[in-house]
């Protein structure tokens, strides 16, 4: 086959071009940092990388969640603690007022208090986190207590949360367990002491010690409750957290190029460049034509 200067000299030239192209690919791995910057330099790695963003994605969802789950339980929590205090406080009253000895000025006086106390527990009951009432159920709009008005929530509904792939955990208290306005519930109770309190003669006070007793265990259960599902939380938050790092670190693997092999290759190849280019104007001689003036 008889090779011609023209076939030397476009051959060196596509050799070139290819060695820019390779260059180039390297720098915008180098620049970016990444392996391949569309689907179509590596397929198998963009659909991989594809799977791995989308559970990436799915536990950072998850931690968000987390993060909703524990503003919600400890503002609840919180706000039990203080109701249990209020509630202790009610019976030492009561205990107080038990004494046979007291005027009626004095239990007037207790009365009072019993009565601030009691609306002290209603703004608890009406606690809000970001907007929403806490201790209504699913019914986060809705204003849970209202004595004026004698509604109380008897939404049992829970709120839950996913908080990773398929576990879902109710991050709300049943109020019907704990903040009641029936005859026998909390606030009737409350009242009825309340009434007693103020009537001329006043009888069997201390027999709203059991009923006090009553409300603040199923204050202090509910509270345990929402603890053992807090302690459950987490626990999920440690497995989450474990995840996410997995993720990064798969995603990175999958994605993220290796830089000071990039950096070793970068250099190989802009040295077969330069050896290229020396080589070309090599081949390139001047021809028969040149000498023809």
């Amino acid at each position: 086959m008889r090779v011609t200067q023209s076939m030397l000299a476009n051959n060196t030239l596509r050799h070139i071009s290819e060695s820019y192209g390779r260059m180039a690919k390297t720098q915008e791995q180098l620049s970016t940092g990444k392996k391949i910057s569309r689907p179509s330099d590596d397929p198998v790695v963009a659909m991989k990388g594809m799977t791995y963003r989308t559970n990436l994605t799915e536990v950072e969802q998850y931690k968000r969640n987390l993060s909703e789950a524990y503003n919600w339980m400890e503002n609840s929590d919180a706000a039990l603690d203080k109701a249990t205090s209020v509630m202790q406080r009610i019976r030492e009253l009561t205990v107080q007022a038990s004494n046979g000895t007291l005027e009626d000025s004095q239990r007037e006086i207790i009365a009072k208090e019993v009565g601030q106390l009691k609306e002290h527990l209603v703004s608890i009951a009406n606690t809000q986190v970001a907007g929403k009432f806490i201790f209504n159920g699913n019914d986060t709009t809705a204003k849970p207590v209202d004595l004026n008005a004698s509604k109380v929530s008897t939404n049992g509904n829970p709120v839950e949360l996913e908080l990773s792939k398929g576990i879902k955990i109710a991050v709300n208290i049943d109020p019907r367990n704990v903040f009641t306005l029936t005859p026998d519930g909390l606030f009737g109770d409350i009242t009825a002491l309340e009434n007693t309190l103020n009537s001329t003669n006043p009888a069997n006070v201390d027999s709203f010690l059991g009923k006090l007793d009553k409300h603040i265990n199923n204050l202090v259960s509910e509270r345990a409750e929402l603890g053992a599902r807090y302690n459950r939380v987490e626990l999920i938050d440690e497995r989450v957290s474990e995840q996410e790092v997995i993720a990064n670190r798969i995603l990175s693997d999958n994605e993220d190029a290796d830089i000071e092999r990039v950096i070793t290759d970068l250099k190989m190849q802009e040295t077969v460049h330069r050896a290229a280019l020396g080589v070309g104007s090599r081949i390139m001689q001047p021809t028969l034509m040149d000498f023809l003036r």
